[in-house]
């Protein structure tokens, strides 16, 4: 609960900084706060937790993992920052403080046990996302990116309050346990109120995640958003509506999974065709990667569809690769689009050779999220496949492997540019934060892909 309170404070304080103009001050306290609240989070490993406040709070092993993956992708994210408002605003105070506020959302929602506390995370992050998707008003496609992504997140909450209203009807209760309860005492039979809660909250979460057929906002508004931005929704974002679903459906919908695994199954299919497929014929690196964000959600719903005590496991270690690899793909990408304009493919060529460090850093994060050996994304997609396989038959994971080849296709379109083309630009500057939050990641990159043992069988 501390970690919850110093994230709620610290944009208070940021914003009484803005207020005084301690603009130099905005970034140093943000970073020191958040590792204040990375501390406090892993003070409570293993302190025996319980639901607190009337059951509507559990900060458990399973919280603490992911509060401390969330909290790290945003300070790395943010140390990627200086300067980069200062080129669309003067309010800087007020952008910093905005991504606090969703990263408190954020916290609730790896945290709650009540559905009442995951409802009220997710629109506290949501309403900030809004906001921080159309920052660069002065950019219609970040204003398109805003809209876009307010009007179709508005209509996926009211699937998601709709279907929160109907399982209160049936359970007479938002508490996961008492939820849970109800399910057993009622094994067979279709429940009208508690089956539909069911299909709406799964409609509901799919669309935050980003999960086919309920993934047509998402390469628009990461398209459209500033990079910085797009870089914080595809990470942390992304992993905490997967913590939150899988807590929701682990706790109180296991017993009942025989009625809802088909359907997740058949999205857990389309949304890795769906993403694969698509970024194929991508020529913007960044579209590119907000489609393979798609593909990567379908992974990640293996873990939900073959749900067993290591499902947790399976998603802390793919999201971890997942957002430490992202980091180095956007901020490379923002480099990119600063020096050079662009961010297509050609933008890329000769990389090698420009700046070496860059395309290495790069080439890690794009082995990464291919699934190559010796990487952390290796480990996540592992982890993955044999929980499938523990589950399903063979099929399952033969169709997850013919999409993790066809990724390699276009991952490596960006190696081959780097490596084997002529550089047409002059050589790129990376400042020293960059070459500090990118080294970090390559490197965590190689140590989790070659000792996965640092972080596995954590929760």
């Amino acid at each position: 609960m501390t970690t919850l309170i110093i994230i709620a404070i610290l944009p208070i304080v940021l914003l009484y900084l803005g207020l005084f103009k301690a603009h130099k001050l905005l970034l140093p306290v943000t970073i020191a706060g958040l590792l204040l609240a990375l501390g406090s989070a892993i003070w409570q490993w293993n302190n025996g937790a319980v639901p607190i406040y009337h059951d509507m709070m559990l900060f458990d092993n399973f919280s603490v993992a992911f509060s401390a993956t969330a909290i790290v992708s945003t300070l790395l994210i943010l140390m990627l920052s200086k300067g980069y408002f200062e080129r669309i605003s003067n309010n800087v105070a007020e952008y910093l403080a905005i991504i606090l506020f969703s990263l408190a959302g954020i916290i609730v929602m790896v945290s709650y046990y009540n559905l009442s506390m995951l409802f009220i995370g997710i629109e506290i992050m949501s309403v900030s996302l809004y906001i921080l998707a159309g920052i660069d008003k002065k950019n219609f496609a970040s204003n398109e990116a805003s809209l876009k992504y307010f009007l179709m997140g508005a209509f996926s909450t009211g699937f998601l309050l709709f279907g929160i209203t109907l399982i209160y009807g049936a359970t007479g209760s938002f508490n996961l346990e008492a939820i849970r309860d109800w399910a057993i005492a009622h094994p067979r039979g279709i429940n009208p109120l508690f089956h539909t809660g069911i299909i709406l909250m799964i409609i509901g979460l799919c669309f935050k995640v980003g999960a086919a057929p309920f993934h047509f906002w998402t390469p628009d508004v990461y398209e459209g958003s500033p990079t910085l931005i797009t870089a914080y929704m595809s990470t942390v974002v992304k992993m905490a509506g997967f913590a939150a679903f899988l807590r929701l459906f682990s706790v109180s919908f296991g017993p009942l999974a025989d009625f809802w695994m088909p359907t997740l199954l058949v999205i857990t299919i389309v949304t890795l065709f769906v993403g694969n497929l698509t970024a194929l014929y991508q020529h913007s690196f960044k579209r590119m990667l907000a489609f393979s964000s798609i593909s990567h959600a379908g992974y990640l719903m293996f873990a939900i569809v073959a749900l067993s005590a290591g499902s947790g496991n399976a998603i802390f270690m793919y999201a971890t690769a997942y957002c430490i690899a992202s980091v180095i793909a956007f901020g490379v990408l923002i480099l990119v689009q600063q020096q050079l304009g662009g961010d297509h493919f050609e933008c890329f060529n000769g990389l090698s050779k420009r700046n070496p460090f860059l395309a290495a850093v790069l080439t890690i994060a794009m082995l990464s999220l291919a699934g190559i050996p010796l990487t952390a994304g290796f480990m996540g997609k592992f982890l993955m496949f044999t929980g499938a396989l523990a589950r399903f038959q063979v099929w399952l994971v033969v169709i997850a492997v013919i999409n993790a080849i066809i990724s390699i296709y276009y991952y490596f379109k960006v190696i081959i540019a780097m490596y084997f083309r002529t550089a047409e630009h002059d050589e790129l500057t990376v400042p020293g934060y960059y070459q500090f939050v990118l080294g970090v990641s390559a490197l965590a990159t190689l140590i989790i892909g070659i000792f996965p043992a640092l972080i596995s069988n954590r929760i």
